[in-house]
């Protein structure tokens, strides 16, 4: 028996094998959202470019004050207006966003100025620098503001027009193959017979890649032969950036995958010590990765999210980050211990304990549907009612 890689090891085997796969480009910023950046962003001004008000009100220089003191009102400054120097002694009427007028270093707002004829009194002693906003305050001229691998957000999209930026260089978009395997798989929209199923790997797999923001290039089903499985792989080198399959990776005589593999390029390693997902091999097929899925649907949930997500990410110049956990507390006891670490599905409740899906088998997608994420328990770990445990939302991924 094979010895299993631990999950972790798994993790920093996929991520020392996989580098990025794709070329840069040029686009404009409202082509840019979702892709990823290539390059640092530096910024080439400071924002805000001077000081500027954050009220509408009154800029002076702050030393000026007194209780009492009736203030000569010596300009008006609208925001995008160049302001004149501020006449010693005096204020200007400023408005939200106009700069600040050299000699002036506070601004106190219209609700706390008191007209007197064409003079304006300030019954509270303001503070220094209070409602301004001091040059630089958002970004510094020279900072990185964006790093390469980041994918690009609307915000990121506003905060790259401050800068005057209108074009970025961002990676391509990664195509990715699938392969399904599997003689009992037929498509959706066919009748079934004796023995069929519906492949729905197929189908998540596709939707998984693409709303992580990859191209599907091509999708290719196998029968459960050594010589269809190489036919397919074959194909799919040709055009393929990253190939993913479903099926075929275990150890009965219908599971073709790992052989071709071997065949075809370098097995890096196969079977994980998690559950679901065991049977899961990875290899670079001619330089181009390789990440084969269990076929179980909950398997093949599992191993993408946390594997083949990961794979992805890398090969496509994203900074590869592990999604983000917290800790929830058990609503549930469970005695039994295995040697595998285990993603249990879980949903917390109003009370904020995490309680697992009554259905924790590796063939069924309905439990995940009806969850709200994975609760990590570790190898050898029992659970504990009112114990914490690293609780993951679907949405982390």
């Amino acid at each position: 028996m094979s010895t299993l890689f631990a999950f972790e090891d798994a993790l920093e085997e996929i991520k020392h094998n996989a580098n990025v796969r794709v070329e840069q480009q040029t686009l404009t910023l409202t082509n840019a959202v979702g892709r990823i950046l290539a390059i640092d962003v530096v910024a080439g001004i400071s924002v805000p470019a001077h000081d500027n008000s954050a009220m509408d009100g009154y800029a002076l220089a702050c030393a000026d004050w007194y209780a009492g003191k009736h203030f000569n009102v010596s300009q008006r400054i609208a925001a995008g207006r160049h302001p004149e120097p501020l006449i010693p002694g005096t204020c200007a009427r400023i408005f939200t966003g106009a700069n600040i007028p050299a000699g002036a270093d506070t601004v106190v707002m219209q609700e706390n100025a008191q007209p007197v004829g064409d003079k304006v009194v300030f019954d509270e002693q303001p503070s220094l620098a209070d409602n301004v906003r001091p040059q630089g305050q958002d970004m510094q001229a020279g900072q990185t503001v964006i790093k390469a691998g980041v994918k690009i957000t609307p915000i990121h999209i506003g905060l790259l027009s401050s800068l005057g930026i209108t074009d970025v260089i961002v990676y391509k978009p990664l195509n990715v193959g699938i392969l399904t395997t599997g003689d009992e798989l037929i498509p959706a929209g066919t009748s079934l017979k004796a023995g069929q199923i519906y492949n729905s790997n197929g189908p998540m797999l596709s939707a998984l890649v693409t709303q992580a923001g990859h191209n599907v290039s091509l999708c290719i089903h196998a029968a459960d032969t050594l010589e269809d499985t190489k036919a397919a792989l074959k194909t799919l080198m040709q055009s393929c950036d990253v190939i993913l399959s479903s099926g075929g990776v275990s150890v009965g005589e219908e599971d073709h995958v790992k052989e071709a593999l071997e065949k075809l390029g370098k097995v890096h390693l196969w079977k994980i010590a998690i559950k679901p997902g065991k049977p899961l091999v990875h290899a670079t097929l001619q330089g181009i990765p390789f990440l084969g899925l269990p076929g179980n649907p909950s398997s093949t949930l599992v191993t993408y999210h946390w594997f083949a997500r990961l794979l992805l990410s890398i090969c496509s110049g994203q900074i590869a980050e592990l999604p983000q956990s917290y800790l929830v507390d058990a609503g549930f006891n469970r005695n039994k211990t295995i040697q595998r670490d285990e993603f249990l599905r879980v949903s917390v409740g109003k009370d904020g304990l995490a309680y697992a899906h009554p259905q924790q088998s590796s063939g069924a997608l309905l439990a995940a549907s009806e969850s709200q994420g994975y609760l990590h328990v570790k190898a050898n770990t029992q659970v504990e009612y009112g114990h914490s445990y690293p609780f993951y939302p679907f949405s982390a991924f």
